[in-house]
């Protein structure tokens, strides 16, 4: 029987091969032209990579239309880690100019568009990475999983890239769900899991957090929280805050072990073949780095020392 200490390596690599793959969605300028088409406003402009990201109304609205047309505050829950009252205004601004089929139908589109810019039509391995995905995600339970639970309602494209992207995408929010579910279980809110999780990673202090629309009165509240645990030693991750931060990355990962046995022998064949393709992207600028001390370096530091 494979050990937690191998589901967690296995969960850890996985999840390093497949973000910028997924992900790459949140980054991506044909995904915003699909937005704009639908009314949405500008992007929030090019960084220094050339990448564009979108506005807070698109983001919000094409990831929460996995839930179908859910009030903004039911989409502020399921993402859990935002501000919910800047959530809860997006989507339902979005809401008066998109519907959620039209939405996620342009955020696919996008996402497709942009992958066959980075990786081609039909990316090495193509075929066996859809074979594997289909195969492991039918392992997981929807229970407790809304935003998985929402794509896994969708219907997977015909396309076989916008396939592999639909199932990567699914496989990425199961895992976010199991880290909200991890979290919450530890004791910690929104606030406080960002502030430790930006420190975890290796970025400094109050970067992250706020792409989350944190305000300085509650990061100072939850500061103080965390100070009063022993957690943050002034704005700093203390000894006893980098174990706890670890224990629920431990939790998360132990969540994937339905993945990860029903992979079997076939993990590192999948995690080579996506992880080609993330570096691609990587390469392209396709996943930036947003936060000032490299986040989607992390990523490609944990594909190389999984």
């Amino acid at each position: 029987m494979i050990t937690d200490a191998q589901v967690s390596a296995h969960a850890r690599a996985l999840w390093a091969a497949i973000e910028p793959f997924a992900g790459q969605v949140y980054f991506s300028p044909e995904a915003n032209a699909e937005y704009t088409a639908l009314g949405f406003g500008e992007d929030r402009g090019p960084l220094p990579s050339g990448v564009q990201t979108s506005n807070r109304d698109a983001y919000n609205t094409s990831r929460g239309s996995a839930l179908g047309h859910a009030s903004g505050a039911v989409v502020a829950a399921a993402f859990a880690v935002f501000e919910p009252d800047m959530v809860a205004d997006a989507v339902e601004r979005g809401w008066t100019l998109t519907d959620p089929a039209s939405i996620a139908a342009a955020r696919r589109r996008g996402a497709v568009k942009s992958l066959r810019r980075m990786i081609g039509e039909k990316p090495d391995g193509l075929g066996r990475v859809i074979e594997l995905l289909t195969r492991a995600t039918a392992a997981l339970q929807v229970a407790g999983r809304p935003l998985f639970a929402g794509l896994c309602a969708l219907d997977l494209p015909e396309d076989p890239l916008g396939r592999a992207w639909a199932l990567a995408d699914r496989l990425r929010e199961y895992r976010g769900d199991s880290h909200t579910a991890a979290w919450i279980s530890a004791g910690f809110d929104a606030v406080e899991i960002g502030l430790l999780s930006e420190q975890w990673w290796g970025l400094p202090p109050h970067t992250y957090v706020y792409t989350r629309a944190w305000t300085d009165s509650q990061l100072k509240a939850a500061t103080l929280r965390l100070q009063d645990r022993g957690l943050l030693d002034g704005e700093w991750l203390s000894p006893a805050g980098r174990l706890a931060r670890e224990q629920i990355e431990l939790a998360t990962d132990h969540q994937m072990r339905p993945f990860i046995e029903a992979l079997d022998s076939d993990v590192d064949e999948l995690l080579a073949l996506v992880d080609r393709w993330s570096a691609a992207i990587q390469a392209a600028g396709g996943y930036p780095d947003l936060y000032g001390m490299q986040l989607a370096a992390r990523v490609t530091a944990q594909r190389q020392n999984p």
